[in-house]
Formats: C-alpha cells, structure tokens, sequence
C-alpha cells in the first residue's frame, strides 16, 4: 500500500491550483499595484536570543495553518532558538511545528546537502551562509551553503515539500537526513529512490505512541548509501533503528543544470498516510508548487488590502499579517477514503475528524482569535470542532497546546476562545459540547495545573485564589477566571442555558473586585483570611502574577471597566492611573524570578514607563481611554506603538511574537479598531494607520475603511462616519461591520476633545447591562 501513487493529489493540485491564480489579490503603493505577499518580510523578529526577545520568530516557509513547516536551522538540534538572525552557519533545513523557543519543538527532521566528503554529524556539515545569499518569503526558501557550494531550496504545501539541490560537478555529493534524537529510524529503498522513517522527538507533556513518519523520494538514483547512528555510519546499511539516526544518500552530478531534487511528506499517523500526504505535490513541477504556493498567500493576505505611501508600513502590515495565519496549525489529515483523521495526542490514538494545535490561549484569546472570527472565520469552525475533540479525547479543553496538553501559563481562556466565536456568529460545529466543556474546566483542576483550574474550590467558594495557600500567580489566576466566567455567561445567554447557569456566572465574573485595593487603587493579592498581602510592591514581577506586576494586571476587568471605573473613584482618577503607566520609570523588582527575565528587560529599554507591550497582559490597556471619555489618548498611544515598537526588520517586535497575538495587535490597530474585550460584539475604537484599507470579508461583503488626510502628524481621530452618518460612539458592532460599508475617519494633527467624551460613547462594561443586579 505504501507504494501506490493516489489519483486524487494530483487531482487536489490541480483544482487549488486554478483557485488560487484566480483570486491573487494587489496592494497598491503610491498607487501602484503590489502583490501583498512580496512585502512580508520572514525574517522580522529573528534578532533575538532567551536573555532579549525581538520576536523570537523563525523565518517559517509554510503554508496557513498548514501541519508543517519549514526553517533553516541555526541552532543545535533541540536548542528551540533554531534561527537566529545573527548566526552564520546553517546545519540543515528543517521541518518544524514550534510554536515558540520556550515551547520548542516536536517531531522534527532534516535535510542538508554537503559536498567533499560525507559529513552528517550537525558540526561537521554545518555551512557558513549570509543573508545577502539567502531569499526568505513565506511560500519559497533559498540559500547559497558556501562551504558546499551548493545553493539549496525549498517550496511546501501543507503536508508536504518540494526541495531542489543545485551542486557543482562532482562525484562527492551527498544528501543527509538527520531524524533527530530520543528515538528515530531511518529506511532506505534504493530501488524506488526512497527513504522512509520516523522521529520521535517532542519537548512538552507526555505524548503516547508519537511518532512523525516521513517520505522522501529522489528524483534520480543514488550512487551510494549510509545509515547513522549516533557519531557512526555505516556504508551500504539500509536500515537503523536508534537514539538518533539518519542516512547519507550519494549523487554523481555533472552540473547545477540537473540539480537533485526531492519530494517530502510526513504524516503523525502512519508511512503509509505520509505516502498519501506526498500526494499534495501531485506531478507539479518544483516551479509549479512553488507559484501556487505564492498564489495561496496573495488570497489570504489581500483579504487586507491596504494603500498607502509608507512601504515600511506596508510591510510591516503585511508581515505582521503573515504570522497571524500559522497558528494553531492542522494537525488533522486526509485518508485514502477522503476522510479527515488525526493522531490524537491526548490519548494516542487515530481517530476521526479535525484537530488543531500548537497555540497558548493566555496569549492569542486576546486579539488572534478575534482576528480570525473577522477574517478568517470558516478556518475558526474547524479549529472550534477540533477543540471538542481535543475535549472528548483529553477529558479537558487545552490551555496551551504542543501539540497535545502542556503544562504552561495561567488562566482557563479556552472559554474566552470558545464563546467569542459563537457571539460573532460563528455556526457548524458542535457548540454545546463545547458549552459543557467550559462549565467541565470553570469547576474543576485539571491532570496538570495549567489545565482546568488550579485552586477552582478556594476560587468557586472564596470568590479568588488566595495569596498563601501555596498557588502561585494566584491573583493573576483570579482576575483571568472572573473574565472566563463572564465569556461562560455571554455563551450560556446565547445559548438560552438554564437561568442557574447564567445567574452562577455572572456572580462570579464579578470576582475582580475581590482584588481590587483601594488603598492603591491597584489589584492585590489577597490571603484566605480575607486581607491584602503584605508587604505589596506593586511593581514586583511575578508572584502574584503572571510574566508582570501589578500595574500590568489592575487592567485585566475586560468585561466590566465601568465597574474598575467606579472601584477607582470614577473617570478623573482612572485616567490619572492610566497616564501613570506612562509617566513612572520603568523601575522593577525581579526578586521572585531571582534574575531580570526578558519580559521585564524589554519594558525597561522602550522608554514607555510601566508599559510592557512586548508582554500580553497590558497590551489592551491603552484603549481604555475610550471608556473613560478621553478617546484621544487612546489614538495618541496606539500610533506611538505602531510607530516605535514595530518594524518589518529582524529586531521588528518589542517582546515574544507569540503565535500572532502580538502581530493580530498591530493589524486590528492599523485598521482603527481592537477587540479589548473578546466575547462581546464590540470592537473599541483607536486610528487608522493607512489613507485606505479594504476588508474583504468572507461572506461576500467588504468594509472600506478610510483614513482621510492620515499621516505622521496627523493620527488623532477629528470626526468617524459610518456608511456616511456621523457616529459618535467609541467603538464598533462586529454584527454591523459584517454587513459591509464604509468607515470614514477624517484624521488630523490636534486632539478632537468632543468626540467620544460623553458618557454614552463608551464601549460594553457588563456593569453597564447589570447595574440593578450588582450595586457599587
């Protein structure tokens, strides 16, 4: 079975193919079209290491959300910074599923060409390269090996890749496959010019029966073969099964007119499966895969299509779009029958249907998923279907995901991800199961304590976690659960869930002001005898929260701000502790991580004060102006961080990328508007960022979205039109904006201190829908 070529790939090649060359969409630069994918940069972000985080981003040459990608790998096999920028020598290209360095890898393999003599150990065959000799874009890869003089390259589909090998004449050419460490086996077939095998590598959780088999089939015959283990080969072996393993396929090559070229697939489920997923190149030439890959991209990408006369903006924009379409990735794949299967990591077994992984949502409820939910909702159906799998398999909902449960972050915003896609609209796919797997997490701790809820009976029965009951980040927990729940009743009304259900969650989406400190108008933690603790330094990283301090946390009452408003004694007092964050020095105390993590270290060098946008929990913070009748602030902040901490370069991110959080941030704020409070219907008003973007939404509508006389000088908002009415609000209706029309900003240098400044203009707070039920 396992050698029989399928009809249907070729098929499948054909038909994506015609769909992709018909819908290739063009930007315009000072009025001149521009095929968006030529401005994404896949290198922006690679400047960074474990002490400083420009990004931490690899140049990823994929497909969206496709199960696997590929990188040229700097680093030591397993070392999860596998592409830095400042690196000079490449040990090979690499499949990769790594959703970050921290969370590093699993399943890796890869390929490297070497000349001379058969070097496979990673030392011995890297190759010094330089980015002058290097093309990165998101759907090609090409690189010029100087120590081999050989230039390779590389094109993928989403299961599968196409690599081209182009040697001088030689009788020393050589292709090693390295299957990585903690258990791998190598296969050579040289009858059919074929390899096979599997990894088994994999960095988080426990994962049962995992295995990534890999295909690879050569375009012409070898001239010699190896199998490795270890630091040894062994000439003419066809098979080794061990710790690490590879094999070294031999080439006689005349010139660079006939480079050596390579098919690759791989599948979590089986060889046989990885055969089948090589079916995606179909007979398409390396060109062939190649173009079609550029044409997915355009179709995704010109969903946004902006004009301007920045191009650094523009590729800022468009590189920052590029990361916001990788995760979580597919991990399903398609069977002989057509069927859609998966390796399920939560219990090992092949089972029916979607599934995805490969996303933390302590990062990406906040603005990635809101994102896709906009633009992209048909790919969240799936994701939403494979989450209840992910359930049904697992017994819980993940929280961070690589690919099965890891043990990482706080909170339980799977509720978050699973109800704001239902409140904008999203259908066909099994929404009550996944309702009882938000009420499952909500009141019970989980097989680790990044899953469910770690100290749910103190928090249920208390109102929050305690401070000295051995629960770290405990009130980081506290403040994120109350958010949960108030996503858990927002669904529970949708859904028209018993009035227990919904009167349960509402009480406790009011479980912030447990926390709420008025001594310092700042969140606290608090002991389970009901007091503060003490001493409290309200800029301490860590301890009682989570990757920040106090000043970064007393913001996370998405739900209710007028509530947090009331708390600090109304809107004159909220904002002087908003402009705080801004004007006190970036001055901090480590003592709880016993060292300056990056996190902290990249707040102290931007020069924002208390403002760590490189770092999720603040990073809504600057809209809240519009809740407490100052809009204007808002727009002058945004336009600072769009401006200042962000560039399409390889040091263009101020903090962990974070699989497309921090990169949804600067689209949804390029647009003019952001999701502060995922699970609502609202978007909270900001500036555009171009003269004209243009959504082309999936339901066939489109938004303009017209940023009049917008320029350096002038980003303040001076008057918003909707579909050509003056609109006064401070935000925005996800179900009016689907409809299609047009947002007309007039833009201009000086402060609009009328718009948006009367109490009516504010977006949501649930204080607002409730105040008959909960009194101040």
């Amino acid at each position: 079975m396992i050698f029989k070529t399928l009809k249907w790939g070729i098929a499948w090649s054909l038909s994506l193919s015609l769909f992709c060359t018909n819908t290739v969409s063009a930007q315009k630069l000072n009025g001149k079209a521009v095929d968006p994918v030529d401005l994404v940069n896949p290198l922006m972000g690679t400047d960074s290491k474990p002490s400083l985080s420009n990004g931490n981003t690899y140049p990823a040459i994929g497909l969206p959300w496709g199960m696997n990608m590929w990188t040229p790998q700097t680093g030591k096999n397993g070392d999860g910074w596998q592409y830095t920028y400042a690196a000079d020598k490449i040990r090979g290209l690499k499949q990769t599923h790594q959703p970050s360095p921290w969370m590093n890898d699993y399943g890796q393999f890869s390929l490297m060409p070497v000349t001379g003599k058969a070097a496979f150990d990673q030392e011995e065959r890297a190759s010094w390269f330089s980015h002058k000799a290097e093309k990165a874009t998101p759907y090609y890869y090409s690189v010029y090996l100087a120590d081999h003089d050989v230039t390779a390259e590389l094109t993928p589909t989403e299961r599968a890749a196409y690599f081209k090998f182009s040697f001088n004449k030689t009788d020393s050419a050589f292709v090693v496959l390295d299957a990585f460490d903690k258990g791998s086996e190598v296969q050579i077939i040289p009858e059919k010019n074929m390899v096979i095998g599997y990894s088994t590598r994999y960095s988080r959780g426990k994962l049962t029966n995992f295995k990534n088999y890999f295909v690879l089939i050569f375009d012409q015959p070898f001239d010699n073969y190896s199998t490795w283990e270890g630091k040894e080969r062994f000439k003419g072996k066809l098979k080794s099964t061990a710790d690490q393993t590879g094999a070294i396929l031999g080439f006689k090559v005349k010139d660079k007119s006939k480079p050596v070229q390579v098919r690759v697939a791989s599948s979590f489920i089986s060889a046989e499966q990885a055969l089948l997923n090589l079916n995606e190149l179909g007979n398409r030439t390396f060109d062939q895969v190649k173009a079609d890959g550029r044409a997915i991209w355009n179709e995704k990408l010109g969903r946004l299509a902006v004009e301007g006369d920045n191009i650094d903006q523009m590729r800022t924009f468009y590189s920052t779009l590029y990361r916001t379409l990788f995760f979580p990735n597919k991990l399903y794949e398609i069977n002989a029958s057509g069927e859609k299967v998966h390796y399920s990591p939560y219990n090992g077994k092949i089972l029916p249907g979607y599934l995805y992984g490969g996303t933390g949502f302590w990062d990406t409820f906040r603005a990635l998923y809101p994102f896709l939910n906009l633009m992209y909702p048909s790919i969240n159906v799936e994701m939403q279907e494979g989450l209840k799998n992910a359930y049904l398999e697992g017994g819980f909902l993940p929280e961070w995901s690589s690919p099965g449960f890891a043990d990482i972050m706080v909170g339980n915003n799977s509720a978050s991800v699973v109800a704001d896609a239902y409140i904008k609209g999203l259908r066909g796919y099994d929404i009550n199961t996944l309702y009882e797997a938000l009420k499952h997490g909500a009141n019970n701790e989980g097989p680790m304590t990044a899953v469910g809820r770690k100290g749910v009976e103190y928090y249920n029965k208390l109102g929050y976690v305690p401070y000295d009951v051995g629960i770290n980040e405990n009130a980081a927990r506290t403040l994120e659960y109350a958010y949960d729940d108030f996503t858990i009743y927002q669904l529970a009304k949708a859904l028209k869930k018993p009035k227990a259900d919904i009167e349960l969650y509402a009480k406790r989406a009011q479980n912030y002001r447990h926390l709420f400190d008025p001594s310092t108008n700042l969140m606290r933690g608090k002991n389970k005898d009901g007091k503060f603790q003490s001493p409290f330094n309200p800029l301490k990283w860590g301890d009682a929260f989570t990757e920040g301090n106090s000043w970064h946390y007393s913001w996370s009452v998405f739900h209710d701000i007028e509530g947090l408003i009331g708390l600090m004694g109304g809107n004159k007092q909220f904002n002087t502790m908003l402009d705080s964050v801004f004007t006190q020095p970036p001055a901090f105390d480590d003592s709880y991580y016993g060292g300056t993590i990056h996190e902290i270290r990249e707040m102290q060098i931007a020069n924002m004060g208390q403002y760590a946008h490189g770092n999720q929990p603040i990073q809504h913070m600057i809209y809240l102006y519009n809740y407490s009748a100052q809009p204007w602030k808002t727009q002058y902040w945004v336009r600072q961080v769009l401006d200042r901490m962000y560039q399409a370069t390889p040091d263009g991110y101020c903090g962990d990328e974070d699989n497309g959080q921090t990169s949804a941030w600067y689209v949804f704020s390029s647009l003019g508007f952001y999701p502060v409070c995922p699970a609502t219907d609202e978007y909270v008003l900001g500036a555009p960022l171009f003269a004209k973007t243009t959504l082309k939404l999936e339901n066939g509508k489109t938004v303009e979205i017209l940023g009049n006389q917008a320029s350096a000088q002038n980003f303040y908002v001076n008057d918003l039109k909707v579909n050509g009415k003056s609109y006064t609000k401070n935000w925005l209706s996800h179900q009016e904006l689907v409809k299609g029309g047009t947002l007309s900003f007039d833009m201009t240098s000086k402060p609009n201190y009328n718009r948006g400044a009367t109490l009516d203009a504010a977006p949501y707070s649930m204080s607002t829908e409730l105040k008959t039920v909960f009194k101040k």
